[in-house]
């Protein structure tokens, strides 16, 4: 596997290091290391780009603020010296966060984890371009009240996160289970059920109206946070009728 990579820091000795290690990785091919976002954001529009090693701290636009606005982010592992960006970083679905100075193991099993990835990315590929005439599940069984319990995708308003709990409210009642928000993420469809805030997730066709950073749903206002409003308003918006 030839994975295409970039790196993006402002500080010269880190980008000369990162190059270094990939140079040490037959696969991996460095298309361009780039002393700012709006350098990688020409590579990434010009050019079909794998993976991305990210600074956070940089001028004019930082490492999350460039990340959280890209639509098809390649596989991106953070590199910085800032140790508690960590948890806003992974909850941008980042692969790994490397701590300066980097360690040469430590960036291999950085690599390791976009292999992993890309690998997963393909054969889900290969998979939703396999010919299926079978309807779309409607529907999806999760673990509640020591019960197994079916969820009908019409009967969800919206999800709450409780740290490794979820709370899922119906039009009739709501259940938890014992599941975090991100794996009930992974388990609906994102077009249906797409993901407005760290803490939720609600059912697209269950809004009522949306004000400012706030979704007006089943008599409850649900805020939009930052990092997942371009995604969102993207998706209203393919619904807007102008």
């Amino acid at each position: 596997m030839n994975i295409k990579c970039i790196v993006v820091d402002d500080e010269v000795h880190a980008r000369k290091v990162l190059e270094k290690f990939i140079s040490d990785i037959p696969h991996l091919e460095l298309v361009k290391s780039c002393k700012n976002a709006l350098e990688a954001m020409q590579v990434l529009n010009e050019q079909n780009i794998d993976a991305m090693f990210l600074d956070i701290n940089m001028p004019k636009v930082t490492g999350l603020n460039f990340l959280e606005n890209l639509r098809h982010p390649p596989a991106v592992v953070i590199t910085t010296a800032y140790r508690e960006y960590a948890v806003e970083a992974f909850d941008l679905d980042v692969i790994d966060y490397l701590h300066k100075p980097i360690p040469f193991p430590r960036f291999l099993k950085a690599v390791s984890k976009i292999e992993e990835k890309l690998k997963s990315k393909t054969e889900q590929t290969n998979i939703s371009s396999t010919p299926n005439t079978n309807k779309q599940e409607e529907f999806i069984f999760i673990k509640a009240d020591k019960k197994t319990i079916k969820l009908n995708f019409d009967d969800i308003i919206y999800i709450e996160g409780l740290g490794d709990y979820i709370k899922i409210h119906l039009k009739d009642k709501s259940i938890v289970s014992k599941l975090t928000i991100k794996r009930m993420e992974e388990l609906l469809p994102k077009k249906q059920f797409p993901r407005v805030h760290k803490s939720f997730i609600i059912a697209l066709n269950q809004i009522n109206a949306i004000e400012g950073n706030q979704i007006e749903i089943s008599n409850q206002k649900v805020p939009i946070g930052q990092i997942y409003r371009l995604t969102f308003m993207e998706l209203i918006n393919e619904h807007l009728k102008k």
